[in-house]
């Protein structure tokens, strides 16, 4: 039988775009989880605006350590902290619940909880350090993109791999995407990471593969399949252990 091509179409880089920013974009939504190739995508937005940003800080004269927390800014409010929210979320959830339903209604809850606290925390202070490295060499920005972009890549993946684990909610009501498109967002990935980081790529790559895989194990195990907190988990755990990476090598 000959290969379904992926359906992949220009007007889903909005879509993606106008899901996980906060950039004043119109989309077509009825694309759902079709448009989630284009993830990465948005990621590469992301981080050329933060890296502009942080270029020009630089140039001014602030030093690494406050152009990284400028980073950390930037890349947070243009997000609108969507994917530290699903990290605090699954943290309470996972940690503060006995069994499935629980974990579930407590990922919920709007407020959050210890576990969520010190994640968030823990979570910044990584991204914090391995960025006061990584800006202080040569070719940062587009090493930035990589991992900005190669990070989204991994949720397509986990929606395609996991179910979903609940009845409701952003990622039941955007769909799965099909194997092929989660592919697509899986080679942008992998491709923006080579591109940035050169040989160094494919260490971010296995890298990415390695958290995306322990992320799929722990949720399923905890709550058995995936949930929009769980991608912006998968998100963040990938980028802690990229950035880590990317600071290691250089």
């Amino acid at each position: 039988m000959p290969q379904q091509k992926p359906d992949i179409r220009a007007g889903d880089i909005a879509v993606a775009l106008a899901l996980l920013t906060r950039l004043p974009l119109r989309a077509d939504f009825s694309r759902g989880a079709a448009a989630a190739w284009a993830y990465p995508l948005a990621g590469v937005v992301l981080a050329m605006l933060a890296g502009v940003m942080c270029w020009l800080l630089m140039a001014l004269g602030l030093p690494p350590t406050l152009a990284a927390a400028a980073w950390l800014f930037a890349t947070i409010v243009l997000s609108g902290a969507m994917h530290e929210d699903g990290l605090a979320d699954c943290a309470d959830g996972f940690w503060g619940g006995w069994e499935k339903a629980r974990r579930l209604e407590i990922m919920k809850d709007s407020r959050i909880g210890t576990y969520g606290v010190l994640a968030l925390g823990l979570s910044l202070l990584c991204r914090w350090a391995a960025l006061t490295v990584i800006l202080t060499v040569p070719g940062w920005g587009l090493a930035l993109i990589g991992v900005a972009a190669l990070s989204r890549a991994a949720m397509p993946a986990l929606m395609t791999a996991l179910p979903h684990a609940r009845s409701d909610g952003l990622s039941r009501a955007q769909g799965r995407p099909s194997r092929q498109q989660a592919l697509v967002a899986v080679a942008i990935g992998c491709g923006a990471a080579i591109l940035g980081a050169g040989w160094g790529g494919i260490a971010l790559i296995v890298v990415a593969l390695l958290a995306t895989g322990c992320c799929a194990l722990i949720a399923r195990s905890k709550i058995g399949g995936q949930t929009g907190d769980v991608l912006g988990a998968t998100q963040q755990v990938c980028e802690i252990a990229l950035l880590a990476t990317l600071a290691t090598l250089t």
